[in-house]
């Protein structure tokens, strides 16, 4: 696979991963598994709006495309990162580093960014949950690489005791 479907691959399942962490944290602590998904859009229209918990086009689907979008841009960081150290992970080794990549999310998303360009989950969701949703990240980081064709395979199932490209 090329490196821009490689880097699909995983940012999407890291999303994937992650709005699935918002949906049950969010009905837990809310009642509703939009809330945090519809938190993130809070960028756009402001944290009032942030608190909807209702499915829309406007907070859910903005949320969730800008979720994909902030799951993209860091799968190409841990691309670029780890990538050269990655053809012969193991799994162990890649979710480390999958770890590692979320912690450094975290850390940019929540120590330096602006607080109106923060994902917006801490306006909904307890700091555990928000732990959770980045220990989701690294899982769906984690996974969308193991899904990957091994170098020289020509397709069919991923091993999940393989190495990894």
């Amino acid at each position: 696979m090329n490196p821009v479907g490689a880097t699909l691959l995983r940012g999407t399942a890291a999303n994937l991963a992650s709005i699935a962490a918002l949906a049950a944290f969010g009905k837990r602590e809310t009642g509703s598994p939009l809330a945090g998904i519809n938190a993130v859009s809070h960028w756009l229209w402001g944290d009032a709006d942030a608190r909807r918990n209702e499915l829309s086009w406007k907070y859910t689907v903005v949320g969730a495309l800008t979720n994909e979008a902030a799951s993209l841009f860091w799968a190409f960081c841990f691309d670029r990162l780890f990538g050269l150290r990655r053809r012969n992970a193991s799994a162990p080794q890649l979710l480390g580093e999958a770890a590692a990549m979320s912690a450094i999310a975290f850390a940019v998303d929540y120590g330096i960014t602006p607080k109106r360009l923060t994902p917006g989950y801490e306006l909904r969701l307890s700091r555990s949950s928000l732990f959770a949703v980045y220990v989701a990240f690294a899982g769906g980081l984690a996974l969308g690489s193991l899904l990957l064709p091994r170098a020289g395979s020509t397709g069919g199932a991923p091993r999940l005791d393989a190495q990894v490209v």
